[in-house]
């Protein structure tokens, strides 16, 4: 194929065959699922699965880390070695994990209120067993959850998906192939306080025009909201609330 050939197959408007642009992969959620947690969650969006564990409020170790004026929140990201359908991921931390571990931290926090419990730390663990890319929003989907089922004073939910822009087509939860498509393409991690629609996650990888994101962006606020209702509903089934 001549250099030519490949700019004009990479120029081409795309368009979905499984799904239409504004809509996401199918999604589960479910709340309780660790028992030994002090709160917990289970959040699938298509082949990615996060599991998120709440630990905590308990006492920081060492003391010099703490916050006299309210507790911290600390998050972990871990992704099992064979969780994705490509190689082996080497198990344990390293900088890709420690990054998402901090923007969700970032995220998260905007919604959460630690002021009662100074001196101490709010632990959330986030597995992921089975990945096929949106791996962060998921996580932070579950961890958002998770805390809520831990009794965690919080002021809203907040609900994540990935949107992008591909080959000047604005869509919604990308897949691990649509992120792995030739062409000018863009990756845009987000995440949403669902009430305000505030937007406390906003990453891009890659290049996109102006009116392209803040296309996208506005589908994302609009799949927060739908993703926001599948956690309200998860949390409310485990305590027996009606919808």
């Amino acid at each position: 194929m001549t250099k030519l050939l490949k700019r004009m197959v990479n120029k081409m408007v795309y368009k979905r065959k499984d799904r239409k642009e504004n809509e996401t992969r199918p999604i589960e959620a479910k709340v309780g699922v660790i028992k030994n947690a002090d709160g917990s969650a289970m959040f699938k969006i298509g082949k990615t699965t996060a599991l998120a564990a709440v630990y905590g409020p308990r006492d920081l170790y060492p003391r010099f880390l703490s916050d006299p004026t309210k507790g911290i929140l600390r998050v972990s990201y871990v992704m099992m070695p064979f969780a994705g359908a490509g190689d082996r991921v080497r198990p344990g931390p390293n900088r890709r994990s420690r990054e998402i571990a901090l923007v969700t931290e970032q995220a998260l926090m905007p919604v959460i209120d630690l002021s009662e419990f100074p001196n101490s730390v709010v632990d959330v663990v986030i597995e992921l067993p089975q990945t096929d890319a949106g791996t962060r929003c998921a996580g932070i989907c579950a961890a958002a959850m998770a805390l809520a089922d831990a009794g965690i004073k919080m002021k809203d939910l907040i609900s994540s998906v990935a949107v992008g822009c591909l080959n000047g087509t604005p869509v919604v939860d990308l897949s691990k192939e649509e992120e792995d498509l030739e062409g000018e393409n863009a990756d845009v991690p987000m995440a949403v306080i669902s009430g305000s629609g505030e937007v406390t996650l906003l990453q891009l990888d890659g290049e996109v025009e102006k009116e392209h994101l803040l296309r996208a962006i506005e589908m994302g606020k609009e799949a927060c909201k739908k993703i926001y209702d599948i956690q309200k509903n998860a949390l409310k089934k485990k305590y027996g609330v009606e919808k």
